[in-house]
C-alpha cells in the first residue's frame, strides 16, 4: 500500500513531498526505505542504514519495523549521542532506538555511538571507520528546530567538514528542543556537548530520506527550502542533493507558500 502526497515539488535538486498527516508521511517514507533496503540486499546480500532518533521519527520507525525486510541482513548505525550520559539514561539516543526500533527487529548488527569514555577522539575515529567500512545505502534523518541535521548545529556546522564524526558543542536552541520533547526536565540537565556524524558522512549515503513532521519544525523547513544555502541553516544544503527526498506533513509545511 502506498500513501499519496497532497503536494509535491522540487526545491532546486531536492524532491519534496507533503502529506496530510504525520502518520501518512511516516508510512510513505517507510515504504520508500523498504524499497532501498531490499534493493541493497538483492544487490550485495547486505544493507547498511543510518537512522535518526527523536520524536519526529516515531511514525516512520513504527511503520518500518512492521514491514517485511530480511532484518538479519541489515546493519544499523545512528547519528549522534550526548557525551557523558549513563548507558541506560532515557534520553540516550541508542536507548531511544532500542526502545522504538531494535526491540522489534533482529538486525544483523547495531553500531551505537560510544560517547561515555574519556577517549572521545578515538571513539569518533572508530565510528568513522565503521561507517566507511559499511557504506550507507540509506540515511533517514530529520531537521531540528534550529535547522540542524544530526547534531550539526548552527553556527558550528560545516558543509565541507574534513572529518566524518566529531565532538561538537550544542546550540542552546537545540538543547531547548530536547526539553520541549520531554527528554529532560530543564535546560540545565541537557548536556552541552555531543558526538555527531557530520554532514558529508550523512550525505554519503546512496539515498537520503529527510522526515520532518509538526508545526514546531515549520520555520526551519521554510528556511531550509527558501532561505540562503549556508551553514546558518544546515538543512539548506539538502537543496543541492538530487539523492535526497524530503517528507513533510502538512503542519511542517505550513510556513511554505504551496501552489
Amino acid at each position: 500500500m502506498t500513501t499519496k502526497p497532497i503536494f509535491s515539488t522540487q526545491a532546486e535538486f531536492l524532491d519534496v513531498s507533503v502529506y496530510e498527516s504525520n502518520e501518512a508521511m511516516g508510512k510513505a517514507a517507510a515504504h520508500e526505505a523498504v524499497a532501498i533496503i531490499r534493493e541493497a540486499i538483492r544487490a550485495r546480500g547486505m544493507a547498511n542504514v543510518i537512522l535518526a532518533t527523536g520524536n519526529s521519527q516515531l511514525t516512520f520507525l513504527e511503520e518500518l519495523r512492521g514491514l517485511d525486510i530480511d532484518w538479519p541482513k541489515v546493519n544499523v548505525f545512528h547519528m549522534d549521542e550526548y557525551i557523558g550520559l549513563p548507558a541506560e539514561h532515557p534520553a540516550s539516543f541508542p536507548v531511544f532506538l532500542q526502545r522504538h526500533f531494535l526491540d522489534f527487529v533482529n538486525v544483523g548488527a547495531f553500531y551505537p555511538v560510544e560517547a561515555r569514555t574519556g577517549q572521545l577522539e578515538q571513539s569518533c575515529a572508530n565510528y568513522a571507520e565503521a561507517l566507511r567500512e559499511h557504506p550507507a545505502d540509506l540515511c533517514a534523518m530529520g531537521i531540528g528546530e534550529n535547522g540542524h541535521i544530526a547534531f550539526n548545529d548552527p553556527p558550528f556546522a560545516e558543509f565541507a567538514d574534513p572529518v566524518w564524526v566529531k565532538v561538537v558543542r550544542l546550540d542552546e536552541m537545540s538543547r531547548r528542543q530536547q526539553v520541549g520533547e520531554g527528554h529532560y526536565a530543564s535546560l540545565a540537565e541537557v548536556p552541552t556537548h555531543a558526538i555527531t556524524v557530520t554532514i558529508p558522512a550523512l550525505l554519503s549515503a546512496g539515498r537520503v530520506l529527510c522526515i520532518v513532521p509538526e508545526t514546531r519544525k515549520a520555520a526551519a523547513v521554510a528556511r531550509a527550502l527558501t532561505g540562503p544555502i549556508d551553514e546558518n541553516c544546515p538543512a539548506s544544503i539538502l537543496r543541492r542533493q538530487s539523492h535526497v527526498h524530503l517528507y513533510l506533513d502538512a503542519d511542517a509545511a505550513s510556513d511554505l507558500h504551496l501552489a
